[in-house]
């Protein structure tokens, strides 16, 4: 279930008539026989002359005034159905915190509300808990991935590097542009290694913590994409947890690879500052914007993801100032450890 887009028909499903005209049409019907059965009872001759008269004329406004009742009763009490229906079409389990109103606790329809409250609880909290396995795996093989990368590849490319200082000096006049060139060549991949290490598994986060970790992120972005990030850090920031710290880290990452690849922009605008409680990340760009009726790829889903586990709120719009794309975090003050990353993954 997605509450971003509209929720396909699903194929075979028969149209049926709602359970609003159902009720009240069986309720007119049986209206009607009871008075057509009354008449025949008691006034036999007005079936056989019948005609429409200051009585008649009476009967059908009656009739009309309690089918007019009727209804609205009816309507009174299938309303917590219908509103559950809808609310279980446009239910999006990624965007939590959506619940059905209790009218009354007393009747069915409470009950119903309270027992599709607790089922929404319950898979929340079963998605909550596979996400966080998830993520937590990942960031387990990310570790190890850029542990491998710095301890093996990088070593074994290094030890090529000094290899071949120690032939340039010895090869022929004529082979040494070919031998400075493959250090070169060399150099350049030792680079991309260290550089996918980093974006696996950001050592700044580790050692400096976050603040140091998002300015270095910042500085990246602009040696490689050519992106001017503007930072805003605060100084007095909140202690959170290693696992919110992340999340703030991943989404701020996520968030500046949009703009450096989607939007356009050559400037972008990095903003982490505490608020009355909580602790909010923004990023803005004076690029293109979202387009209409953008569907959220796998980065904004994992953004999504990521700040539910931490129990933060994470709004993607319309930048009114800059015209462009905010990617607002807004992560509690005092975090506690949800994502249940293992150790080997934190640190």
């Amino acid at each position: 279930m997605n509450g971003n887009s509209s929720v396909p028909e699903r194929r075979g499903r028969r149209r049926y008539v709602p359970l609003l005209y159902r009720v009240a049409g069986v309720n007119v019907l049986l209206l009607v026989v009871a008075v057509a059965v009354t008449i025949v009872v008691l006034d036999p001759s007005r079936v056989s002359s019948f005609r429409i008269d200051a009585e008649g004329v009476a009967l059908i406004v009656a009739l009309l005034l309690v089918v007019a009742i009727n209804v609205y009763l009816v309507r009174r009490v299938v309303a917590p159905v219908q509103a559950l229906t809808a609310l279980a079409r446009r239910v999006d389990l990624a965007d939590p915190g959506e619940r059905m109103p209790v009218p009354d606790q007393a009747s069915e329809a409470g009950e119903l509300a309270l027992t599709f409250n607790e089922m929404l609880d319950r898979l929340e909290a079963e998605r909550r808990e596979a996400t966080g396995r998830v993520l937590a795996g990942q960031e387990a093989e990310r570790l190890r991935i850029a542990q491998e990368l710095h301890d093996q590849v990088g070593q074994e490319l290094t030890a090529v590097l000094l290899g071949l200082a120690r032939v340039e000096a010895r090869v022929p006049t004529a082979l040494s542009g070919d031998v400075e060139e493959v250090q070169r060549a060399v150099r350049g991949s030792l680079e991309d290694v260290r550089r996918i290490a980093i974006e696996l598994r950001p050592e700044a986060l580790d050692d400096l913590g976050l603040q140091s970790a998002l300015a270095v992120l910042c500085e990246r972005f602009t040696e490689r994409f050519g992106l001017q990030v503007s930072q805003q850090l605060g100084q007095q920031l909140p202690e959170l947890s290693p696992d919110a710290e992340l999340v703030v880290y991943r989404v701020a990452q996520e968030a500046l690879t949009n703009v450096a690849r989607h939007s356009g922009a050559r400037e972008a605008d990095l903003t982490l500052a505490p608020d009355d409680g909580v602790l909010t990340l923004t990023v803005t760009d004076g690029g293109s914007g979202l387009p209409e009726g953008h569907t959220p790829g796998t980065g904004i889903r994992g953004m999504r993801e990521r700040a539910t586990l931490i129990g933060a709120n994470l709004t993607i719009d319309a930048d009114p100032v800059a015209g462009g794309t905010r990617v607002r975090l807004e992560v509690p003050t005092g975090v506690g450890r949800s994502v249940g990353l293992p150790a080997e993954a934190e640190r």
